[in-house]
């Protein structure tokens, strides 16, 4: 399945607490799971949130890898399902 994610960092974290979530990035995209699937990933310009696709087995999945940043960021998960087809009229 594919699940899409808005994910904002917390207001008023302190320095350390940056420090702790950039560990947990650097764990995260060195042990992805073979079970999961980064298809892209993007940042607004302005650096309020960023964007993953990413294709995993089940929500709960998702659910788990996005568990331990939780103390340092919001973190919409969606569903998703690509479309084709649409055309001018």
């Amino acid at each position: 399945m594919l699940f899409l994610l808005t994910n904002r960092t917390r207001p008023g974290l302190t320095a350390s607490q940056y420090g702790e979530l950039a560990a947990l990035a650097k764990q995260f995209y060195a042990s992805i799971p073979a079970d999961v699937s980064l298809r892209g990933e993007w940042a607004a310009t302005d650096q309020s949130h960023n964007y993953t696709l990413l294709e995993a087995p089940d929500i709960e999945a998702v659910r788990r890898l996005q568990a331990p940043f939780e103390g340092f960021t919001e973190t919409v998960i969606v569903p998703v399902t690509a479309i084709s087809g649409w055309t001018a009229s």
